[in-house]
This record gives structure tokens, C-alpha cells and sequence, in this order.
């Protein structure tokens, strides 16, 4: 199987159980995803957001995602429990089908590590 198989067919499988879990089966897009990472990785489950703590949250997952690729380093949690990055290299600029592609990769990634998938 080749890597791009091997890609899509993993990140069909994220999508399903997220949607399965979260959606009622309704099939998320790479941005309820991402949002659902933020979500994860804030560690605030239950409770409601504003739009703009919505971004936050993406903002957040979208760190938290490129963080293995060198992009971006965890710098402290504030005491609100918000975690907060920096960035360690700029990232390349990327046509719109390349970064839904490492974004993709990333959650794919990001799932095996906490196991949610195998």
C-alpha cells in the first residue's frame, strides 16, 4: 500500500469514529477536527466556547498538530490552562491542497500517538 493510500485510508477511519462519537454520524470536516483536537488538548471538555475561544481552540490544535513537524514548541500554560506556543520556523507557504494534506497527515498522526487509532 502506498503511503497516500495509507494516509487517505487512515484518516477515513478518523473521520468516521469522530463522527460516529461526536456527530451522530454526520461526517466532520478538517475543521470540526481540528477544533476537536483544540478541545483535547485544552482539557476543558465540558463547557461552552465563544467564537473567539473557538479560534483559540484551533489555533491551539493547529500548534499542538505541527509541533512533531518543527514548527511550533509548547512555551507554558497559562493559569487558565490554556496552552500557549511558539513558533521555532515559519511555515512554507503551501497551496491550499497541500496544507489540507499535512493537516491531515498531522491528525492522522496525532490519533495513532494517543491511540484513538491503530
Amino acid at each position: 500500500m502506498s503511503r497516500d493510500e495509507q494516509l487517505k485510508e487512515r484518516w477515513d477511519l478518523v473521520v468516521k469514529k469522530l463522527s460516529n462519537q461526536f456527530a451522530d454520524g454526520d461526517i466532520l470536516d478538517l475543521d470540526a477536527i481540528i477544533y476537536l483536537v483544540g478541545v483535547q488538548e485544552l482539557g476543558q471538555l465540558n463547557r461552552s466556547y465563544k467564537k473567539d475561544q473557538k479560534l483559540d481552540l484551533m489555533h491551539i490544535a493547529i500548534c499542538k498538530l505541527l509541533t512533531p513537524y518543527g514548527y511550533y514548541e509548547l512555551d507554558f500554560v497559562d493559569n487558565d490552562g490554556w496552552p500557549h506556543y511558539k513558533v521555532l520556523e515559519t511555515l512554507p507557504h503551501l497551496k491550499a491542497g497541500e496544507q489540507s494534506i499535512l493537516m491531515k497527515e498531522a491528525i492522522v498522526n496525532y490519533f495513532l500517538e494517543t491511540e484513538y487509532i491503530n
